[in-house]
């Protein structure tokens, strides 16, 4: 195995003879740990690992980057097949949650049934992130990311309340980061902080400046061509060779980016393996 080896387990798109979801889920392999990076929305995980030969009692970590039910929907089935798991989540997972992009609300807050595995787990397994974290030498989560420019926000029309008053800013939003020989490997999962905030935060606390990849979710969906335009603007000052788009990145935005960036630029799917 190379020094990072990682398996796209589940995304919205997925290769043939496996299940596609809206959801994200990622594994993370490297000399020292076998991580799992957020569950999907749930039906996908099992039956995907099953097929790309995964045995969930074989993962060591979970790290869930953020509280919404298309993350963290498979946490229940895990926990019941693995009690031996560390757990890495902030606090704020557990927040209600709601958007309201559409005409009414629609509850997006992490599954109760969820919840509950992660409150019953052993307390010296389950690692609240309020600050970054080193799983090893190599492996890190970000913690919180500060939101230090005006033009990305989270993506979306969240709130912790059905009717819109308490905005929803998922100060909860974490990424990862392995550190190979040509550069970092980021691994977003929906990146609701900002894909720039969130790459400079990772450069902040590793030192390093080169990206060999970002892997993941970045959240452009719904972008605005200003944000776009920005985006790409800041992005151009990152040394950043690939990037592999996930979930709820959307199309036209990866299509922008591959337009004006010079790093190479492709959408992932589920059963996609990258070594880095």
């Amino acid at each position: 195995m190379s020094n990072c080896r990682l398996t796209v387990v589940v995304d919205n798109k997925a290769a043939e003879g496996l299940v596609a979801e809206h959801g994200f889920s990622l594994l993370i392999e490297t000399d020292e740990q076998t991580i799992l990076f957020d569950t999907g929305e749930k039906k996908a995980l099992l039956s995907n690992m099953e097929a790309l030969k995964i045995k969930p009692e074989k993962i060591s970590t979970l790290v869930l980057s953020h509280g919404h039910y298309d993350h963290t929907g498979g946490v229940a089935e895990m926990l019941k097949r693995n009690r031996k798991l560390e757990i890495y989540l902030h606090a704020g997972v557990f927040q209600p949650r709601y958007s309201l992009d559409e005409e009414k609300p629609v509850i997006v807050k992490m599954p109760l049934a969820a919840m509950e595995a992660v409150m019953h787990h052993p307390d010296n397994k389950t690692h609240w992130l309020t600050k970054p974290m080193e799983l090893s030498s190599k492996v890190g989560i970000s913690g919180p990311i500060p939101r230090v420019n005006d033009y990305e926000d989270t993506g979306g029309s969240f709130y912790l309340d059905p009717e819109g008053r308490e905005t929803d800013t998922l100060k909860d939003d974490v990424a990862m980061w392995f550190k190979g020989d040509e550069g970092l490997v980021v691994c977003l999962g929906c990146c609701h902080s900002g894909l720039v905030n969130t790459l400079t935060r990772v450069t902040e606390i590793t030192g390093e400046k080169r990206i060999a990849l970002v892997l993941g979710g970045l959240h452009l969906l719904n972008a605005s061509s200003q944000r776009l335009e920005k985006t790409v603007k800041q992005l151009a000052d990152f040394d950043i060779k690939r990037i592999i788009a996930c979930h709820c990145s959307g199309e036209s935005a990866v299509e922008y980016l591959n337009a004006h960036l010079s790093a190479d630029i492709s959408m992932g799917q589920a059963g996609m393996v990258i070594e880095a």
